[in-house]
């Protein structure tokens, strides 16, 4: 586990489009919000880059990305939004020059694969964030100052599960130790076999959208028959968004359905996902997860 230094006013921070691009309306919204911070934004030459969905060529995104890793000014990393695309890169990112002068990754959704390949290559801490450019109907102020914290604060991070979210239904009881790992379900199961640092003593973060229930119990059976979830002494769920019924079951059934095979506390009705007024939390440093206050202690992912 390492803490990359945390960035100060005046530090650089470079900006790239790993998957899919952003608006240029939402990528000023971030770099403004950067610079009332106090950083230096820069916009990595291909962010705005455009091929179907993806930001522009793999080869670019990559580049980017890489020169972001390996620049010695640049003290933090931002993806400007998520999408698709970040997979077909995860492999090929210079962990040699992350590990010789670490920095913070921050990114969600489909960040979430490159933030597990560096926790399992380089053991850097990364930040789960909620950035997507900062969308105008969504960037709270409870957002984006949880994203600045997140970044600029060595106080630990307390996320305190929603009663009103449906997944705080899955919550149990007990309490549980260990290295927060995840993000995205879908590039949880994506990043098995290759990407996925091995989560035995970990606390297993959750959160998804869009996904059908079929797909859900797919993804899920998959890491627990592949033996992926052993070892894991607790799960934090986020927000499971856009997931209709099926057959008389909501998310709710089918994801308690599958995650108690794993007999371990859950924390459900966290403020992470893609839903309204998220927060941002360090993944790769270690938490602990209490189902009785419905807290999740997080230590912070910079020093």
């Amino acid at each position: 586990m390492i803490q990359p230094p945390r960035p100060r006013p005046g530090d650089t921070v470079r900006l790239v489009s790993p998957s899919a691009p952003p608006t240029k309306a939402g990528l000023s919204r971030v770099t403004r919000a950067l610079r009332e911070w106090g950083l230096r934004p820069q916009v990595a030459p291909h962010a705005l880059d455009r091929a179907g969905y993806l930001a522009g060529a793999d080869a670019d995104r990559l580049a980017d990305l890489n020169d972001a890793l390996a620049d010695p000014d640049v003290r933090a990393v931002v993806t400007t939004r998520g999408g698709k695309g970040a997979s077909r890169i995860a492999d090929l990112l210079d962990h040699a020059a992350l590990r010789r002068d670490p920095k913070l990754l921050v990114g969600f959704s489909d960040a979430t694969i490159l933030q597990l390949a560096v926790l399992r290559e380089t053991g850097v801490a990364c930040l789960h964030g909620g950035v997507v450019s900062w969308n105008a109907h969504r960037a709270t102020p409870g957002l984006v100052e949880s994203v600045r914290l997140g970044m600029m604060s060595t106080a630990p991070v307390v996320l305190r599960a929603d009663p009103a979210e449906p997944t705080a239904a899955l919550t149990t009881s007990g309490q549980a130790g260990g290295v927060l790992v995840g993000g995205n379900l879908d590039l949880v199961a994506t990043a098995a076999g290759w990407a996925l640092p091995r989560l035995d003593g970990a606390i297993l973060l959750l959160e998804s959208i869009g996904a059908g229930l079929g797909l859900i119990d797919c993804l899920l059976t998959m890491l627990l028959r592949g033996g992926h979830l052993a070892g894991v002494r607790g799960v934090a769920v986020g927000q499971f968004a856009r997931s209709p019924a099926a057959g008389g079951w909501t998310v709710v059934d089918v994801l308690r359905d599958r995650l108690g095979l794993l007999g371990v506390p859950v924390l459900g009705g966290l403020p992470v996902g893609h839903g309204f007024d998220v927060r941002a939390v360090p993944v790769g440093v270690t938490a602990v997860l209490d189902a009785d206050s419905g807290e999740l202690v997080v230590q912070p992912a910079v020093s």
